[in-house]
């Protein structure tokens, strides 16, 4: 009976080349009736292979080589003439093109496979005409895959191997898989390494992947390399992602790219990541000259290759390549802190102020208000550490602010500041100086005026970061613990909201933020 049924359902697909399919009901004794019409000669499959995710279907193209054939059955075979038990044909149709053929395949197994199959046409009761052989790989969920809503994003290393270093990479692939509405990539080989400063000897690590060619990720600009930030100290797991979109509002030239993903680290789920652009001179992100422009760093860490200090404020050349002679000449060298120091002594001389030869003539003045704005919105007083703050220059043009860099730290949290409501940055780095000038007071005044109907968007943005996050974060938290931030810390938690709940941080942040927010509006 269970071959009766199996033998009806196949003819339920059967159909001639020239008109719709009929079911044809098949006699037990007698076989199925054969349709009149030219006799067909050969099937050829237009694919080599097709894969089959888990649960998943996949297309089959196939042609016969006579348009106006007739057949009664299509069926999808094992090499060994049996009927395959993980996956089968589920129809098939006509396309526009004469005597080509669509099959849909589905998979029945959630567990990876590779096997191969052919199409089989009966031309009569008991002849055939089988295509050539064609593989089918099925796929199985992928070891450490979970279900947040969120992209997961694979990397595996070489032969499992531990990533261990800040400078030394190890061999990997990198895929992306999970959710909706992104684009799946599957095994790009690419290299991995650890990054940070304090944050790499935390226990959740931070990675720097770069892809062996450039790629497109989440429909980014195509580039190779790409950060992983782990955010371990932020109970939100949210304060670069609310930053960015702050930094997205203003008219900085380039603000980073980025999507909140789950980490599987071979095999293993490693918890909520930031992926997000890496700060680099290219045309899709800091778009200066590659030869003549220049990006720097502010970093109170003082560990880069070429750094020095002009008025106490840790300068560091991040482009060109310092670890390149050929690129960081002894001349460029010369050169950038030439113009730093000359930008410095203007900045603290007694013309400061002047429109044509003051600070205006060296900075470009917009960036650098917008970028304060940013930072001060955000409470974030890395700015006058300095730590991760950027400058970059182009040929022939002026110093410019940003991009922004790094807000997980200290970042709409009071307990940096000792509770106190005050202007976090008012006396950062050069901004000490610019703001005595009130010419740059009543611009800065005027612009986060003309800012605020954004500005104000943000806590409604926290919220929707609350609620794609809400399953990530109970995930993420029984793997890692941000109260243990407190051990490099000199035993003080940092944000303030490390042993929270993730709901009650989130809504600290939030609150944090609207009263910061309208303090700056009162007290600038």
């Amino acid at each position: 009976m269970k071959r009766f049924l199996t033998y009806v359902t196949a003819l339920v697909l059967a159909f001639a080349c020239t008109k719709a399919p009929e079911l044809i009901i098949p006699q037990e004794e007698d076989g199925p009736s054969t349709p009149e019409g030219p006799k067909l000669s050969a099937i050829y499959v237009m694919d080599s292979s097709i894969s089959l995710e888990s649960g998943g279907h996949a297309t089959l193209h196939f042609r016969v080589e006579a348009p106006d054939c007739q057949f009664s059955e299509l069926l999808l075979m094992g090499t060994d003439g049996k009927t395959p038990e993980l996956f089968h044909l589920v129809s098939f149709e006509k396309s526009t093109e004469s005597g080509h053929y669509v099959a849909d395949i589905v998979n029945d197994s959630s567990d990876s496979y590779i096997r191969t199959a052919k199409l089989r046409v009966m031309t009569g009761e008991e002849s055939y005409i089988d295509s050539q052989n064609f593989v089918v790989k099925g796929k199985g969920p992928r070891p450490g895959m979970v279900h947040t809503g969120l992209p997961v994003v694979f990397v595996d290393t070489q032969g499992g191997a531990a990533i261990t270093s800040k400078e030394q990479y190890v061999s990997a692939k990198f895929s992306i898989c999970g959710a909706t509405a992104v684009e799946s990539i599957t095994d790009v080989d690419c290299s991995i390494r650890g990054r940070g400063n304090t944050t790499w000897e935390w226990p959740k690590k931070p990675y720097l992947v770069k892809l062996e060619e450039k790629a497109s990720v989440f429909g980014f600009p195509e580039h190779k390399r790409w950060v992983l930030l782990a955010n371990f100290m932020d109970r939100t797991m949210m304060r670069n992602m609310v930053a960015m979109k702050v930094s997205s509002m203003t008219r900085l030239a380039w603000t980073p790219r980025s999507q909140t993903v789950e980490l599987v680290l071979n095999g293993k789920h490693v918890g909520n990541y930031l992926l997000i652009e890496q700060v680099r001179v290219d045309g899709d992100r800091v778009n200066i000259d590659k030869k003549d422009g220049y990006l720097l760093e502010l970093d109170f860490h003082y560990d880069n290759t070429f750094q020095w200090k002009d008025h106490n404020i840790p300068f560091a050349v991040k482009h060109p390549d310092p670890d390149e002679p050929t690129e960081l000449t002894q001349e460029k060298k010369t050169y950038i802190k030439n113009y730093i120091a000359e930008v410095s002594n203007v900045i603290y001389g007694s013309n400061f102020k002047d429109p044509v030869n003051g600070y205006a003539k060296y900075l470009d003045v917009d960036s650098f208000i917008d970028y304060w704005i940013i930072f001060e919105v955000m409470t974030n007083h890395e700015l006058g550490n300095p730590g991760s703050v950027f400058m970059h220059k182009d040929k022939d043009g002026k110093l410019t602010a940003g991009p922004c860099w790094d807000f997980d730290w200290g970042v709409l949290t009071f307990d940096t500041t000792g509770g106190d409501r005050r202007l976090i940055n008012r006396h950062a780095i050069w901004y000490d100086r610019l703001f005595q000038d009130p010419a740059f007071l009543q611009k800065t005044r005027d612009r986060i005026r003309e800012l605020l109907p954004q500005l104000q968007t943000i806590p409604d943005y926290i919220d929707e970061c609350e609620a794609l996050l809400s399953e990530s974060a109970k995930l993420n938290f029984k793997m890692w613990n941000p109260a243990e931030d407190a051990s490099m810390n000199g035993g003080q938690i940092i944000n303030g909201d490390e042993r929270m709940t993730f709901h009650d941080a989130v809504a600290r942040i939030k609150k944090n933020y609207n009263i910061h927010l309208q303090f700056v509006l009162d007290n600038l």
